[in-house]
């Protein structure tokens, strides 16, 4: 079994040496790309477990380098920037960034988030523990089988990625249970991740256009509860 591969894109040669020294000490294979369409074609290449990816590069920015990967991935993607507002934290999380460091940054709490990510993303594949709750779940219409990472509405299939899918399992594993932001980001991020409140909102939001987009209707499934958080409306039927 090949080790973990890495990929850090990034235009500065003294930031990508530093992490692929790193990386390699914690035990990774690492490849690396100068700039945006260097990324997406070391990406299709290597095919790598996670994406350490600079905002700032030329040729083509991180945020549409991302834009392009999640088109045809759910690899993990931690975003790197000298930036550090909340509205750039919330673009890249829109656009499927998983995690966001700060430059400059520590190299541990980096190769932490990365150790994080991985694990999340392993078990996203279904790589139980044997202390997983059940399976699958049935409820009227909708079924979320959580071995092949499938979710149907009325039928149709939703395609959401690792964190979309895990948000959803957490919701709907406990309908009627009211979620707070802080929980769900404990639950599912492992809260570990540098993610702002908005970002749940923003990751709710996808997961009820991608329902609605299987089944005019199935986004309403997840209720706002206002100044507290979410819960999954039992659509009827069993588990």
């Amino acid at each position: 079994m090949r080790k973990d591969l890495i990929l850090v894109a990034d235009d500065e040669p003294s930031i990508v040496e530093l992490l692929a020294y790193n990386l390699g000490r914690e035990g990774y294979d690492t490849a690396a790309a100068a700039d945006g369409p260097e990324t997406l074609r070391v990406f299709a290449e290597k095919k790598p477990s996670l994406v350490i990816l600079d905002v700032s590069m030329p040729g083509m920015d991180g945020f549409e380098v991302c834009r392009e990967i999640r088109k045809t991935s759910d690899v993990p993607i931690i975003m790197l920037t000298a930036r550090n507002t909340e509205t750039n934290k919330v673009v890249g999380l829109e656009l499927g960034a998983d995690d966001y460091v700060t430059k400059p940054f520590s190299v541990a709490e980096l190769m932490a988030r990365v150790k994080a990510n991985l694990r999340r993303a392993e078990a996203g594949r279904g790589v139980a523990d044997g202390n997983s709750p059940a399976s699958l779940i049935k409820r009227g219409g909708f079924s979320m089988d959580r071995d092949r990472r499938e979710v149907k509405v009325g039928g149709a299939k939703a395609d959401l990625t690792t964190k979309e899918f895990d948000l959803l399992w957490l919701l709907a594993s406990r309908p009627g249970v009211v979620f707070s932001r802080q929980r769900i980001l404990d639950i599912v991020w492992g809260g570990e991740a540098c993610v702002v409140d908005r970002a749940i909102d923003v990751h709710v939001r996808h997961v009820r256009e991608k329902l609605d987009a299987a089944s005019p209707g199935g986004g309403s499934l997840i209720s706002s509860v206002r100044g507290v958080g979410y819960r999954f409306e039992d659509p009827g039927g069993s588990r």
